[in-house]
């Protein structure tokens, strides 16, 4: 049986080069709204609070699409991400952003199409036109991993994963992503697996403050040259060692 190559990235600071979330707190001015509230909310519930302001003030769904089209994103991540998609590989993206934002922006780029599964909060569009932004976990019901935010816990999501594919044993992970929240995820991944962390980033950090926890591969990268190019590599590593 041919190996299943799946491909996992993380969303902020790994697909695109900034924070989906203070990108649109920032340039349509909720920066001392979210500064007054940052710590009294949780980050899901207080992103929701953030596009409830942006209705109040007149603005659309669309006003907040407009300003994510403007998100930076590597020519060389936009390559890379098509290229393995032409090669075959399982493309997902699981992120602590939301649905809408990652949509958006993927669509912006032609890349929506290359990926099998968004895995990220939940979005909804009321009656009245404004986004709802929901955590991914039920809150009432906690996840009881205390490496993740209460919201999403990346490793039950990986597990899930691995679970969806028929005989594990022949499909091979790599996982691209920079967070603490993407820790968890990476020690559910085997030997014969791949991390790529983002360098210097808090994944990095993690990861070689603890190396004897890990069992997949590391290979870090710092921007979308050398993203892609280890990327690739890996993919045709994988493929050559298992005559794909």
């Amino acid at each position: 049986m041919a190996v299943k190559i799946v491909v996992i990235f993380d969303f902020d600071r790994t697909l695109i080069n900034d924070d989906s979330d203070r990108w649109v707190i920032e340039h349509l001015g909720l920066t001392q709204l979210f500064n007054q509230l940052r710590l009294t909310l949780p980050w899901t519930s207080l992103m929701d609070r953030m596009v409830e302001e942006i209705h109040s003030q007149g603005k659309t769904v669309e006003d907040i699409a407009e300003c994510l089209k403007h998100v930076p994103l590597h020519p060389q991540t936009i390559s890379a991400i098509k290229s393995a998609h032409a090669l075959g590989c399982d493309l997902k993206v699981v992120s602590d952003a939301n649905q809408y934002y990652i949509a958006t922006i993927l669509k912006h780029h032609g890349l929506y199409d290359c990926f099998s599964d968004i895995i990220s909060n939940p979005t909804t569009i009321d009656g009245e036109g404004r986004l709802r932004i929901f955590p991914y976990h039920d809150l009432a019901s906690p996840h009881s991993c205390n490496l993740c935010p209460p919201n999403l816990c990346k490793g039950l999501v990986m597990k899930h994963i691995q679970a969806s594919i028929p005989e594990k044993a022949y499909a091979r992970f790599i996982y691209l992503g920079d967070g603490r929240g993407d820790y968890c995820p990476t020690l559910k991944l085997d030997s014969g697996d791949h991390i790529m962390p983002r360098k210097e980033f808090p994944l990095w950090e993690c990861i070689f403050n603890n190396p004897g926890l890990i069992k997949a591969e590391v290979h870090e990268w710092s921007n979308g040259e050398e993203l892609e190019m280890i990327l690739l590599q890996l993919i045709n590593k994988i493929s050559k060692e298992n005559n794909i």
